[in-house]
């Protein structure tokens, strides 16, 4: 499975077909956990990165119930619950922002090796798996997790120039 999230948010099964994610808010919540693919994540957090300022009256019931559609979607192994919260079975490599950042790397690394051709394939990689601004999906209020990426890409486009 390939979770996407720099642009709208999407999963990609085995052979690259997008599974049908709906709505914005499970949109949201996918975004949430792919941001911390592997590791568990507190439904405090999830609440926050779902609904931002405005979550439900009983926002852990309505978490649950994103949970089970989005295990629906992604299979039930997909997202396993922990102690006070969930966490998707995945590792960095399934998920573009992280694959974008460790080629990044290796393209500055090339870069600084004195290989600027390399650098700049590398670069090109990394950057086209950009589709969008990063986590899109996630509400407004909540963008403070799209400027790391944001910054990232903007230094590896200057090392793609520079290369």
């Amino acid at each position: 499975m390939r979770y996407l999230i720099l642009g709208a948010t999407e999963a990609r099964d085995e052979n690259g077909g997008a599974l049908p994610l709906g709505g914005s808010r499970l949109r949201a919540l996918l975004a949430a956990l792919a941001l911390r693919p592997g590791r568990p994540v507190p439904v405090a957090d999830l609440v926050d990165d779902v609904w931002a300022d405005d979550p439900p009256a009983d926002a852990p019931a309505a978490l649950q119930a994103l949970v089970g559609r989005l295990r629906r979607v992604l299979g039930r192994e997909a997202l396993a619950s922990t102690p006070g919260g969930y966490r998707l079975t995945a590792g960095p490599d399934d998920v573009d922002l992280y694959v974008f950042e460790r080629l990044a790397r290796q393209g500055g690394a090339e870069l600084e090796a004195g290989a600027p051709d390399r650098a700049a394939r590398t670069l090109r990689t990394a950057l086209a798996l950009w589709r969008g601004p990063a986590l899109a999906d996630l509400p407004d209020g909540d963008q403070g997790h799209a400027l790391r990426p944001e910054a990232h890409r903007l230094a590896a486009l200057e090392r793609r120039i520079e290369a």
